[in-house]
Parts: structure tokens; C-alpha cells; sequence
């Protein structure tokens, strides 16, 4: 399969986007995660494991070792907290993937890196979780230092990888990295790392600032290229329906060297979606673009309903609920910068020929999701909707013919949309969308 080259990328760049259709959204149940659930380290994981939110906030405290009350960091035990990816299995669960840990490499070495199969019960608005599995990398796969080096099991932290996505392909599971990015597969069974990948985009490999590989030179010396912004590796991350191709998107523009710009379609950026074929482990050289709406939007999640056509969720960085938005100078209780743009959009890729821009076909507007049935737990509307109004929605899967499935990261005890004061819970909403799975 031939490679891309920069030149069609420019080329792609004065492609206008495709015109696109709002279709409707009706809620169909709403079932909720507390915030603050929280679940026991390993009992093999170092004893700095058991209590975890120790680095955080402008006075870490490391040496803490007894846990705060309430939502007070650091906690008792680890956060099963937001989400940053979610897939159907065969039984009706889901797997769902949490986050880095506490939002940044720096304050995240006491949060161990897992993945949970979960059930959400749409009629009694509860969440069970099911399993859970923690990431560890015994047999040193990881082509770099980790926080637990100095331990046999070696868990993966936080401050080690900001898992984004991830796709279970048989005994497997994929994971794609923001921070390298990388991507590892681990064991679906023990969580332990059994490979690791670089990305190469073009041909080279793709640096973000917290690569292992970059380090700052002396002032007289030569910078390191970076061509992938800090927190904007690998945030989509799907598959074929047959498993045998993973489609990595990265969440911020690739940056072009040569013409010191970031990659865009009609003057707005564009981020790539990679081919990875499963079977040779490697990249295949294609990648097409996805063309984002403004600058400044990132992208939530990535999963494909069949062989050419995917759900993108597409965000700004907004929180809150419009109609609670600070007016007329007001600075306290209300939101300052309420969430105005969060989308799922349907594209595809049929007909698409690599290195251009995938087609934008419909989305659904979660910021207007109906609820003629008054399904909604919290977030009701008078006007009979329901926003979703996180500054992080991370989660987006078919559940069949007319469903969806869509659930936010709640950055726990960070984020807070839906309430001016208390953190955010786990949200997962069920969504009948038929006319939008129909659309191509």
C-alpha cells in the first residue's frame, strides 16, 4: 500500500466540506455512576498505590498517606472515574476504559491504569461494574522507565500513559496512547503488556512533547522534532468490524515542518485517522482526514458501525448548561464558558481515497437530546430536552440498528457541567437514533 505524502495533503486542503443533516436524538434511558466510586488498589501494588491523589493541586504531598474525607483529594483507594472509551460486547456490556488518573503525566503516578467491563440497568438508572482489570507490564515491554520500575508487577500509572481508546480484538486488547502517542496491547484476561508501538505518520515517527524520546537540548543546541501537540495523541481509536483493522485518530493536528503549520482542510484543522493492519502489526501507510468544525474542538471518541461508515464524537471545551451561563458581567454561579458544540457525527469513508477528507454525512446534537418520555435522571429541561453538558464527552458506540450508546469523562472531582458545585458522575445515555445510523 503506498504511503501518503505531503503533497496531497495540501492538495486535500482546498477541498470544501461537505454539506451536513442535524437528525433527532431521543432519549431512551439514562443510567448513572456515582463520581465518587472508587475501588481497591491490587493487593500486589506498592503500598504508594493504595491511597491515590497525592500529587495533585498546587501543593502535592506525597508523603500523605491517609486518605481525605468527601470529595477531597487524595482518596482511599483508586478512582474508577471518567471514561475515555467505551465498546458493545457480544453479552449487552460494555468495556469501558478509564482515564490517565488526575488529567496530566505530572499528577497522575499513584493512579493505576485499568479498563472495566461494565452494565448499565436503563430501569433502574444503576450502573454495575463487573470486572475490572489493571494494566502491569512484568515482563518490561515498555521500551522506557515507569513510576513502579522498582516492583515486580509493575503497574501502569498515570504519570506512564493517558489512555484514550482502545479496541478488544479476540484474547486481546488494543490501546492507543495520548502521550507518546504509542499504542499497547495487552492481555484481555491479566491486563499485562505484551507489545508496544510506535506511530509513524508519512513514514516518520510522530513525537509529542511527553515522547520518552524528547528531551530539551542546551540552549546552543538542536530542538527535537515534535510534530504532535501535548495531550493530543491518540483519542479515537476504532476498528473494522471484522477486527482486522484498527483506525487510530489522533486528537490534534499533525504539525507540517516544511510548511511550519498544522495540517487543515479549507483553513481548519484536520486530524488524521491511521490505518493499522492487526495481523503484520504496522501501520499501512494510508490515512485519510477528518476535518474538524472550528479550531480549537477536539475529538471524544471514534468507532466504526460498519465497513466504511463511523461515529465521531465532536467537542468544544465548554461546561455547563447555556441557560446557566454568567450574563452581564456576572462571575460567580453560573458558567463561564457554558458548553455550546457537542456533537456525534456520522462519516464515511467510502469511496475516500487516502490522504483525503472523510465525509461529514449527519450528526445528532447532544446539547438537544428529546426526551418526550421525561426518561432524563438529571439535567431535565422544561422545554422536554436534555443537554449533555460536559466539557468531556469521551465515549460514543452502536448498540444496534436505531441505538447508540454515549457517556462522558467526568475528570474526577474536576469537571463540573452539570452542577455548579458537585463533581460530575458517569453519565451513559441511551439514544434512539435510527435515521442517523441510516445515514450515508
Amino acid at each position: 500500500m503506498r504511503s501518503l505524502i505531503a503533497i496531497g495533503f495540501l492538495a486535500a486542503a482546498a477541498l470544501p466540506a461537505a454539506a451536513q443533516d442535524e437528525f433527532t436524538a431521543t432519549l431512551k434511558g439514562h443510567a448513572i455512576l456515582p463520581a465518587k466510586t472508587l475501588i481497591a488498589a491490587p493487593a500486589d501494588a506498592p503500598a504508594s498505590m493504595k491511597v491515590s491523589g497525592k500529587f495533585t493541586g498546587k501543593t502535592p504531598n506525597r508523603l500523605k498517606t491517609e486518605p481525605s474525607k468527601g470529595d477531597t483529594l487524595p482518596f482511599d483507594g483508586q478512582p474508577v472515574q471518567g471514561f475515555s472509551g467505551i465498546k458493545k460486547l457480544e453479552d449487552g456490556t460494555f468495556l469501558v476504559l478509564t482515564d490517565n488518573g488526575f488529567g496530566s503525566m505530572a499528577n497522575s503516578p499513584d493512579a493505576i491504569l485499568m479498563f472495566h467491563r461494565v452494565a448499565p440497568n436503563f430501569e433502574t438508572g444503576d450502573v454495575e461494574i463487573l470486572e475490572t482489570v489493571f494494566l502491569s507490564d512484568p515482563d518490561q515491554v515498555v521500551p522506557f522507565l515507569v513510576t513502579n520500575e522498582a516492583s515486580d508487577t509493575r503497574y501502569l500509572t498515570g504519570a506512564d500513559f493517558d489512555l484514550e481508546g482502545f479496541q478488544p480484538v479476540g484474547d486481546k486488547v488494543f490501546i492507543g496512547d495520548e502521550f507518546g502517542p504509542y499504542i499497547i496491547v495487552v492481555d484481555r484476561e491479566t491486563g499485562k503488556v505484551e507489545e508496544f508501538f510506535e506511530t509513524f505518520v508519512d513514514g516518520k515517527k510522530v513525537r509529542s512533547p511527553d515522547h520518552h524520546e524528547v528531551r530539551l537540548p542546551n540552549p546552543d543546541g538542536e530542538m527535537p522534532e515534535i510534530t504532535a501537540k501535548r495531550s493530543r495523541g491518540y483519542e479515537g481509536f476504532a476498528a473494522s468490524v471484522d477486527g482486522k483493522t484498527l483506525y487510530p485518530m489522533l486528537e490534534g493536528p499533525i504539525w507540517n515542518v516544511e510548511a511550519a503549520a498544522y495540517e487543515d482542510v479549507d483553513g481548519t484543522h484536520a486530524l488524521r485517522i491511521l490505518e493499522f493492519d492487526v495481523a503484520g502489526r504496522e501501520f499501512t501507510g494510508r490515512s485519510w482526514l477528518y476535518p474538524m468544525e472550528a479550531n480549537g474542538h477536539a475529538i471524544g471518541d471514534f468507532n466504526m458501525i460498519d465497513e466504511t461508515r463511523g461515529l465521531v464524537i465532536e467537542r468544544d471545551s465548554g461546561q455547563g448548561d447555556v441557560a446557566e451561563a454568567c450574563k452581564d458581567g456576572q462571575t460567580e454561579g453560573c458558567f463561564k464558558n457554558p458548553a455550546e458544540f457537542k456533537r456525534v457525527y456520522m462519516i464515511n469513508m467510502d469511496g475516500v481515497e487516502a490522504g483525503q477528507p472523510v465525509k461529514k454525512v449527519g450528526y445528532i446534537d447532544l446539547m438537544n437530546i428529546q426526551d418526550p418520555e421525561g426518561l432524563a435522571r438529571l439535567g431535565k429541561r422544561e422545554d422536554g430536552t436534555l443537554t449533555f453538558p460536559f466539557v468531556t464527552i469521551e465515549d460514543v458506540d452502536r448498540v444496534d440498528d436505531t441505538h447508540i450508546i454515549v457517556a462522558n469523562d467526568n475528570n474526577f472531582p474536576f469537571s463540573k457541567g452539570r452542577s455548579l458545585t458537585e463533581p460530575d458522575n458517569n453519565e451513559f445515555v441511551l439514544l434512539e437514533v435510527g435515521e442517523f445510523l441510516n445515514a450515508k
